[in-house]
């Protein structure tokens, strides 16, 4: 089984009870929704990514942000036709300001390659089955009990 590292910066806006979550469009969490972010580029900081994918993926500009957690995942996958074995590792900061409103509908296209919008969900009501396995694990570290 082909092994694969993915790293990433990711954005946690909380709002009381309220989640920013977006809803994927490709890969490993198709269907499923997650934490915006994504892939730290080459020479990119783990804050640049941050406010660069909350910019595509959101449409937020953040204007103040705090160091979450660095945490991982290991999940597997098939991609064409073939069985991988993802470990997925992220740094997490706590969106504390940004400036815009958050998008729930996002075209895709080459800078937005899996994000169709975001929205605040209800963290209460939300179920394992439907979040990413990277947006279970920092959703709990608040304290929140899944269903």
């Amino acid at each position: 089984m082909k092994q694969i590292r993915h790293l990433g910066a990711y954005g946690l806006i909380l709002n009381e009870d309220k989640i920013v979550l977006i809803k994927k469009a490709n890969g490993p969490y198709k269907n499923k929704l997650d934490l915006p972010g994504g892939t730290i580029e080459f020479g990119e900081t783990p804050e640049q990514t941050l406010i660069r994918e909350l910019q595509e993926e959101v449409g937020v500009d953040v204007t103040k942000y705090t160091l979450f957690d660095a945490n991982s995942v290991t999940i597997e996958w098939e991609h064409k036709g073939e069985l991988q074995q993802i470990h997925h590792q992220g740094v997490f900061y706590k969106v504390e300001s940004y400036n815009n409103e958050i998008k729930n509908h996002m075209e895709l296209d080459e800078n937005n390659d899996d994000s169709l919008g975001a929205e605040f969900y209800d963290i209460n009501q939300l179920t394992r089955s439907k979040l990413s396995e990277i947006a279970i694990v920092e959703i709990e570290k608040f304290g929140y009990k899944l269903r």
